[in-house]
């Protein structure tokens, strides 16, 4: 990220001031005192811009160094009156640059009472010190208003960082949710079917059953094709009534496995965001999934209710005592995904058993 455009022009304006602080203290002590003070006024000149620049590249303790560019300043002042002013607005201005605030105001207080004193010592009109006294608070005001700035400006990108790699890193959880929800299940099903019809085909098994177990396996990639056209289009907020795509889950559960699966829909949940109902879909499916996979025997109750107060599902089933053909296919992460989908939208999963069965329950925020 480049420098802001007032940088530069600052730069100039402020070398500029202090080139013109260094000349006119030349002119100054040259006029009162001959070339040698001339000498010595441009020699404190050069080692208090020396002084600043240290402060500038950060090489070195700030507080210290600013106090004797002060220093040096008004050294400048007590040989040639106000020839050292260039110095000390420049002391004042890059303090709270590089300095605690408070030691930026104590250095400002010093600075402006030694210059103070030093006119007094000289014998110059009060008045003069009133105008150079306001001045330097005036710029140390103006110079700690834009830290400021400076400092809410990269707090806030700071920020604008921080929520991006949190979008990025949601964002790739949400994928991987995806890949665990469509793709996990469908080549889990295929590798069985597909295990099976080798082992069928090297045994010389019925080849009415090998090719069935092809055909179940095509059925499962149709399947899972669809299941990834319908996560594409539930993301890009094209997505068909909610109730139908549960009633459709719930028939293809029936179809494959010969079990009843009842389907209850209160209230009206197309009310829901996209990514509220795509934690609906894919928890009836997960919870489904599992059902087939380790109670096979098992008959199943969808019950999804949606009202002013929130939206409710609740998947059960009756249970059973062997697992099926897909029991040993799962990957661990069903109900881990469930319930991570589940926080995002606001919500929460329970899940276990109930009575001999077990139940799935999601909870969510209403819309």
């Amino acid at each position: 990220m480049g420098r802001p455009w007032w940088v530069l022009p600052l730069q100039v304006v402020v070398g500029a001031y202090l080139l013109y602080g260094l000349v006119a203290g030349v002119l100054t002590g040259a006029a009162d005192g001959g070339p040698g003070r001339a000498l010595l006024v441009a020699a404190i000149h050069l080692a208090g811009l020396g002084c600043w620049a240290l402060v500038l590249r950060r090489r070195t303790a700030p507080f210290a160094v600013l106090a004797a560019s002060a220093v040096l300043g008004l050294a400048a002042h007590w040989l040639a009156p106000f020839s050292g002013t260039t110095l000390l607005y420049a002391v004042v201005w890059l303090a709270p640059f590089r300095t605690r605030l408070w030691q930026a105001l104590l250095l400002t207080v010093l600075t402006t009472g030694g210059f103070v004193l030093v006119s007094l010592d000289v014998g110059l009109d009060p008045s003069a010190n009133y105008g150079i006294a306001a001045g330097l608070g005036w710029a140390v005001y103006i110079a700690a208003v834009v830290n400021q700035l400076a400092t809410t400006k990269r707090q806030t990108a700071a920020v604008a960082a921080a929520r991006a790699d949190a979008a990025v890193l949601a964002e790739r959880q949400r994928m991987a949710r995806e890949i665990h929800d469509i793709v996990a299940h469908s080549l889990a099903a295929q590798v069985v079917h597909l295990e099976g019809t080798r082992m069928l085909l090297e045994r010389d098994g019925d080849r009415e059953q090998a090719l069935e177990r092809v055909r179940q396996a095509g059925d499962f990639a149709r399947a899972g094709l669809a299941e990834t056209t319908l996560a594409v289009a539930a993301l890009r907020g094209q997505h068909r009534p909610l109730a139908g795509e549960l009633a459709g889950l719930a028939g293809d559960f029936r179809a494959t496995t010969g079990n009843p699966c009842e389907l209850t829909v209160e209230g009206d949940p197309d009310v829901l965001a996209p990514p509220a109902r795509l934690a609906v879909v894919r928890t009836v499916r997960e919870a489904l999934t599992n059902v087939h996979k380790h109670a096979p025997a098992a008959s199943v109750t969808i019950r999804l209710r949606c009202g002013d107060d929130g939206c409710e599902l609740d998947v059960r089933d009756t249970g059973g005592t062997n697992g099926g053909v897909l029991a040993a296919t799962g990957s661990g992460y069903g109900l881990v995904g469930m319930r991570e989908r589940a926080e995002l939208v606001g919500g929460s999963l329970d899940a276990g058993p109930h009575g001999p069965g077990f139940r799935v329950q999601l909870r969510m925020p209403g819309p």
